[in-house]
C-alpha cells in the first residue's frame, strides 16, 4: 500500500513542478518581449485603419469627401484593384483596372503610364477588403510618393451617387 501513496505522491510532485515551470517560462517570456523593441503586441487591432497606418503614424486612407474632392478637379488618379469583371460590370469613373490578383499581367501596360509623383487613389469593396491596401503598399514599394486608399470605395462612391461608369452607361 505504501508503494502506490509513494506513486503518488511522486506523480503530484511532478504536475507541480510541471506547471510550476510552464508559468515561470511564460512569465520570462512576457517580460522580454516587453523589454523588447520589436516584442510581439498581445493584442492585435484588424481594422483597415489600422493596418493603413504608416510608420511614422500618418495614414495611408481618405476620406471619402476629399477623393471626390480631388476627383472633381481631376487631381488624382484613381485604380481600381478588383477583377476584370467587377470592373466592368461597374467603376469609379475615369478610373483604371489593376486587378491586385493579376497585377503581373497588367504591370506594363498600366503601371508605366502613371506618374510616381500623381495623387493615387486606390479601391477595391468592402470594408475588409485588403486588395486596394495590397496595391497601394506595391506602388510605395516601386516609388510612388503620394498614395492613399478609399476603404470601402466602390460602395461609397455609389452609395453617394458620385459619378460611376456601368455596363448600362
Amino acid at each position: 500500500m505504501t508503494v502506490s501513496l509513494r506513486t503518488g505522491n511522486h506523480f503530484t510532485n511532478t504536475v507541480r513542478q510541471t506547471v510550476f515551470i510552464l508559468l515561470i517560462s511564460v512569465a520570462i517570456g512576457a517580460a522580454v518581449n516587453l523589454i523588447r523593441p520589436d516584442g510581439i503586441p498581445f493584442v492585435e487591432t484588424w481594422s483597415m485603419a489600422d493596418k493603413l497606418a504608416t510608420e511614422n503614424g500618418d495614414t495611408m486612407a481618405i476620406p471619402l469627401s476629399e477623393a471626390a474632392a480631388l476627383f472633381e478637379k481631376d487631381a488624382a488618379v484613381f485604380l481600381d484593384a478588383r477583377t476584370q469583371v467587377e470592373y466592368d460590370q461597374g467603376h469609379i469613373q475615369g478610373a483604371v483596372n489593376l486587378p491586385w490578383h493579376e497585377v503581373d499581367n497588367y504591370f506594363e501596360t498600366v503601371i508605366m503610364t502613371l506618374d510616381p509623383e500623381a495623387m493615387t487613389i486606390t479601391y477595391c469593396d468592402g470594408e475588409a477588403c485588403p486588395l486596394s491596401h495590397d496595391l497601394a503598399m506595391l506602388l510605395k514599394d516601386l516609388g510612388f510618393t503620394r498614395v492613399k486608399v478609399l476603404v470601402n470605395g466602390w460602395t461609397l462612391w455609389k452609395e453617394h451617387d458620385l459619378p460611376v461608369t456601368t455596363q448600362s452607361s
